[in-house]
């Protein structure tokens, strides 16, 4: 048989050594022994959390209502308006209440009219009873009827500052320092006794979210809500989960710390949590970021070292976050090195 030449020997073992290297695995191998911490992938019950749109609210809201029932002629706040307590925000007025206020007041100009014509007729009973004219019985009518027609003043007096006391209730104040949520009633519209004209905003501020009853009923004081928001904190706490559903739904607020007035009404995206769920977790310190990707670096049992590309899910507590793809449970995972 004919040998091939040298040359075309060695080519084709250049060639194999090629074609094998491209349809082979690439290996990286550690060209020293793997130091560092080291943590062991594994799975755990964390919160399965829930995208659910958020309101800013008070925890609690004030109703500006009309105490008499009338025509509103005047409303002097709008939506966001800052308002302090006891302030004057629309009045509210029933011509009859006038009308009676000023008939009441032409009854005292009556009533006085009859004390002093009283007065008149005592002094004079008094002077002829000093003289001998009038027996002891008649000055005692008189003095009874002077006193009569003075209580008559008191009376008429004290019924126009009571008309007068229910005219002033017309005025609409304020029960609560806070901000206008809602003032839409228009001026010139008849309101009644007891109707709200404008809500106000009332105690601290919160993040208020509503869940299908079935998933509401899981949420616990104290859990973690993640928040999604410009210019607000990136997580808040529940403070209160309203027991009653409403619609079949449930209503909690969330405490967040640096929310302002002037963000009352506006609505933020909230991850909250409805239960839990088996996760894939790992130490956030493990893992690092190059260019907008996420890696952590594994050990096999040979001791070689690789880095794997991993796609993170939600932080896990305050140090831990899942991991959704790129691992499974058991890898072993080293922290990254660290630069010099």
């Amino acid at each position: 048989m004919k040998r091939p030449p040298a040359p075309a020997l060695l080519a084709s073992v250049l060639l194999a050594a090629a074609v094998s290297a491209c349809g082979g695995e690439p290996e990286r191998v550690a060209t020293a022994p793997a130091t560092g911490e080291r943590v062991v992938a594994a799975e755990a019950r964390i919160d399965a959390l829930k995208p659910v749109s958020a309101v800013v609210a008070s925890r609690d809201l004030g109703e500006a209502r009309a105490r008499i029932s009338g025509t509103l002629v005047q409303l002097s706040v709008r939506e966001g308006d800052v308002v302090r307590e006891g302030q004057v925000l629309g009045l509210v007025v029933d011509e009859r209440i006038g009308l009676e206020t000023a008939a009441l007041g032409a009854q005292i100009a009556a009533a006085e009219a009859e004390a002093e014509r009283a007065r008149a007729d005592l002094s004079r009973v008094q002077t002829l009873f000093d003289r001998g004219f009038y027996a002891q019985a008649r000055l005692d009518q008189a003095r009874a009827a002077s006193r009569a027609a003075d209580a008559q003043v008191r009376a008429a007096r004290a019924q126009r500052s009571a008309s007068a006391a229910v005219g002033a209730q017309g005025r609409i104040l304020a029960p609560a320092s806070g901000r206008i949520l809602s003032a839409d009633v228009p001026a010139g519209s008849f309101v009644s006794a007891g109707q709200s004209v404008a809500t106000v905003t009332a105690g601290p501020l919160v993040l208020r979210i509503e869940l299908p009853e079935a998933e509401g009923r899981n949420l616990r004081m104290g859990q973690v809500v993640s928040i999604t928001g410009e210019g607000l904190p990136s997580t808040g706490a529940v403070a209160q989960v309203y027991p009653a559903a409403e619609a079949g739904r449930i209503v909690a607020d969330v405490a967040v710390d640096g929310l302002r007035s002037d963000r009352v009404g506006q609505r933020v995206m909230v991850q909250a949590p409805v239960g839990q769920r088996q996760a894939l977790v790992v130490p956030r310190r493990f893992v690092s970021t190059r260019y907008g990707v996420d890696f952590v670096r594994t050990v096999d049992r040979a001791g070689r070292v690789s880095e794997a590309p991993v796609q993170l899910g939600s932080p896990v507590g305050e140090d831990r976050v899942e991991v959704m793809s790129g691992l499974k449970a058991g890898d072993v995972v080293l922290a990254p090195e660290r630069t010099r």
